[in-house]
């Protein structure tokens, strides 16, 4: 037996091929979709201050449904309860992939972005708590700046025209499919009242069937979709928030391939639902969401009032000590090293840009201020935390971008022409990693 040290891991080094394309594949649509949410945005804050404002609201609070059901909803509402589902379905599925395939599939691998995740989120809500206790503010919104919002933060580096190393874009979305499970265990924790036991019972009783299905390998959309909208309805009834129901049928769909199999159940669910999520579903939340006041009175709260500071400190501030102290504190105690062609500096680069908690930030904002004028103040304050953390993560990402270039050519260079990078068929000790051609699925 060896007497030599073990080699440890180089943190964001090279990924293997199978994980690189299921990553590159999802961030590709995130990319597109964050686009798509950055005009959504940028439509309702223009529509919400213009002399149109009325009909603004007029259509949010527009009222269509079946009544019978408990489902007359407004506009906003199907759009936070409803179309928010498809987003948090699709997260339930790529945690699942992580869970079973990927990052996330052993304790070593895991323990990082695991670790940078959860203190990216206790810090926040560490940083809202202190501002509000010395303030003689609100306790509620505690939970407001913990989630990272994966699609704004990549139509960012897509704005910078940035090339991202595979791996800082996958431990970025790493980071925010552990933030959105955080998150929505807090909704449903935290956020939930008046609960109709018999509802849950039917939708808890729904999932049981839906795991039966997959168990059993029982194919076909006519099984599943309507058995998923009637989960998604008992949920609701139920008290829990309805984008629960996602989460719950995503980590339900089974994510390894059977033989013979081209692609499993979550793979094929994911990869039809995905650009729905991403380019229809965020961006109407996000139209119906974001239009607040623009107003010096308006960005003069969130600098007065406690709970919108905390708000925007907790974003700004909490994501980047918690992500970067985080990461630090788990690359010291483990067996994991920094990828060579990296600095701590890209890790700090991240973690700001991880303060973009737009989507997933303003549907727990409505939920802890339901007095309208609080929620516009808490809206107000995502939306400057966010703006901010971009406009700092912009300048430290543009100082780097050359690395990150060279590093990204590196990866994508195949001039055998052969479909395989030939950093996979090569040892490449500025990335960290070690590679033969790999033509297998990942399972």
């Amino acid at each position: 037996m060896s007497d030599a040290p073990r080699q440890r891991r180089a943190f964001l080094g090279l990924l293997p091929l199978p994980e690189r394309t299921a990553v590159a594949e999802a961030l590709r649509t995130e990319t597109v979709g964050g686009m798509v949410l950055l005009a959504a945005t940028l439509v309702a804050l223009v529509w919400a201050n213009s002399p149109w404002r009325g009909l603004y609201e007029q259509v949010s609070h527009f009222h269509f449904g079946i009544s019978a059901l408990g489902l007359d909803l407004s506009v906003r509402h199907w759009t936070a309860d409803g179309l928010l589902t498809l987003f948090f379905l699709v997260a339930g599925i790529e945690l699942k992939r992580e869970l079973v395939v990927g990052e996330l599939r052993t304790p070593a691998t895991a323990a990082l972005p695991v670790v940078a995740a959860l203190s990216g989120m206790v810090v926040p809500a560490l940083v809202y708590v202190a501002m509000n206790a010395a303030g003689a503010g609100s306790p509620h919104g505690w939970a407001v700046p913990m989630a990272t919002d994966i699609a704004f933060a990549l139509a960012v580096l897509a704005v910078l025209s940035t090339h991202l190393p595979a791996a800082l874009r996958a431990f970025l979305l790493t980071l925010a499919v552990v933030d959105d499970l955080g998150a929505i265990l807090v909704i449903a924790v935290f956020f939930t009242s008046d609960l109709n036991l018999p509802a849950l019972a039917g939708a808890f009783a729904g999932l049981i069937v839906f795991y039966a299905l997959q168990r059993l390998r029982v194919r076909g959309w006519w099984w599943y979709v309507p058995l998923g909208v009637a989960i998604w309805a008992l949920m609701y009834n139920g008290g829990v928030h309805a984008t629960v129901a996602g989460v719950a049928m995503g980590l339900i769909l089974r994510t390894t391939r059977d033989k013979g199999e081209i692609a499993s159940p979550g793979e094929r669910t994911a990869h039809l639902l995905r650009p729905v999520s991403a380019g229809v579903a965020v961006p109407l939340f996000a139209l119906f969401a974001a239009g607040v006041s623009i107003s010096a009175a308006a960005l003069g709260d969130v600098l007065t009032h406690p709970e919108p500071l905390g708000v925007a400190l907790g974003l700004v501030v909490g994501k980047t000590i918690g992500i970067l102290g985080g990461t630090y504190l788990a690359a010291r105690f483990t067996k994991a090293r920094l990828n060579p062609g990296l600095a701590w500096a890209d890790v700090f680069a991240l973690a700001v840009l991880a303060g973009i908690g737009f989507t997933v930030a303003l549907l727990i904002g409505e939920l802890a201020f339901p007095d309208p004028a609080d929620a516009e103040r808490i809206k107000a304050a995502v939306l400057v935390g966010s703006v901010t953390a971009a406009g700092l993560a912009a300048l430290l990402v543009k100082r780097r971008n050359g690395i990150y270039r060279r590093l990204y050519e590196d990866e994508t260079r195949d001039e055998d022409a052969d479909g395989v990078p030939d950093v996979y068929q090569r040892r490449d000790p500025q990335i960290g990693s070690a590679s033969t051609p790999d033509h297998s699925d990942g399972h």
